[in-house]
């Protein structure tokens, strides 16, 4: 088991020690249920309160702490306490599932298909024609890449991931269990004489660097030519990203979100818990979209949005305050 001294943590954090503990560390832990053995974080002035009664011996704190660690416990002071909380985590992350082999016997690889050194390809995968995997890349059991596909380097595919033709991923990205890329977009048009008629879609789906993507995830491929994932931009659990769909770089979605076909993310845009955007919309840059919105037209960049339909924040909570005391007043009649 992993064990720290508070000083070996610190020269990670390189913060401030206040107070003094000589009690190994043996991991990270709320404060609600941390041990004496444990460290945990208070990265607001609202959790100092849960302090005192934490049994924790070690908190990574902000500079604006305003308690004292008491007796045999101590606090590490950084710019940062979210922050300094992902250093803390990969001290204690147990490593990753290893490869006994670079490429598993029981993995179908095409001979066309270019693997470059230091990658490696799990049990059951199938990559197929023209595939390429970049270095040190990590290809996990049971996933499928098809044809003319790219991968750069860095990158990790997790188990039951399905990497659809031409799809291109950029270096340093994650993509999480059973995601799906580059499926087909969602296109029909009704006709008398066949009912609903499928339209081909014929595109690809590029995805940058630093991008990762959660589990179940699906990012449909273009019906003309690409859906677009910028640089850096993270995707939650659930969520899909419609046909031609274009994200600037660093995008949140969290999950459950959704993007109808041709929607437009500018650089920075935020998109909350179960919010859905209407196709062919564009959000201009750092605008968020709170939890559970419904966007039905083009936002300016900058504004945050709520509601359904959404409208700006402020007149959301005035909307909400009204419409909670016509009801209070009807009740009171």
């Amino acid at each position: 088991m992993k064990s720290y001294s508070i000083l070996e943590i610190n020269e990670v954090l390189k913060g401030e020690i206040l107070g003094e503990t000589n009690q190994n560390i043996t991991a990270p832990e709320q404060l609600e249920v941390a041990t004496n053995t444990e460290i945990s974080f208070i990265g607001n002035m609202k959790y100092e309160k849960l302090w005192a009664a934490s049994n924790a011996c070690v908190a990574v704190v902000n500079e604006d702490i305003s308690i004292e660690p008491g007796e045999n416990r101590a606090f590490i002071k950084v710019k940062n306490a979210d922050l300094a909380m992902s250093q803390v985590l990969e001290l204690f992350a147990s490593p990753m599932p290893a490869f006994e082999v670079a490429i598993h016997p029981t993995a179908v690889v095409n001979k066309t298909a270019t693997i470059a050194n230091g990658a490696k390809v799990g049990a059951g995968c199938y990559i197929g024609p023209n595939v390429a995997i970049g270095e040190n890349t990590v290809i996990y059991p049971n996933v499928t890449i098809l044809d003319d596909s790219t991968i750069g380097t860095n990158s990790i595919i997790w188990s039951g991931t399905v990497i659809r033709e031409r799809s291109h991923i950029g270096n340093d990205c994650i993509i999480h269990p059973n995601a799906t890329i580059g499926a087909d977009g969602f296109g029909f048009r009704p006709c008398p004489e066949r009912g609903l008629v499928k339209i081909p879609q014929i595109g690809n789906v590029i995805i940058g660097n630093n991008v990762e993507i959660g589990a179940n995830t699906c990012v449909d491929r273009g019906k003309f030519s690409s859906t677009v994932l910028g640089d850096g931009c993270k995707i939650d659990n659930l969520v899909q990203i419609g046909h031609n769909s274009k994200l600037g770089r660093f995008c949140i979605m969290a999950g459950n979100s959704g993007l109808a076909g041709s929607v437009t993310l500018g650089n920075g845009v935020i998109i909350g818990g179960s919010a859905s955007i209407k196709d062919h919309t564009t959000i201009g840059d750092g605008a968020i979209v709170g939890a559970g919105s419904g966007v039905t037209c083009d936002i300016p960049a900058g504004k945050t949005m709520l509601g359904y339909p959404a409208v700006e924040a402020r007149d959301a909570l005035k909307q909400w305050a009204i419409l909670k005391r016509l009801v209070n007043d009807s009740k009171r009649k």
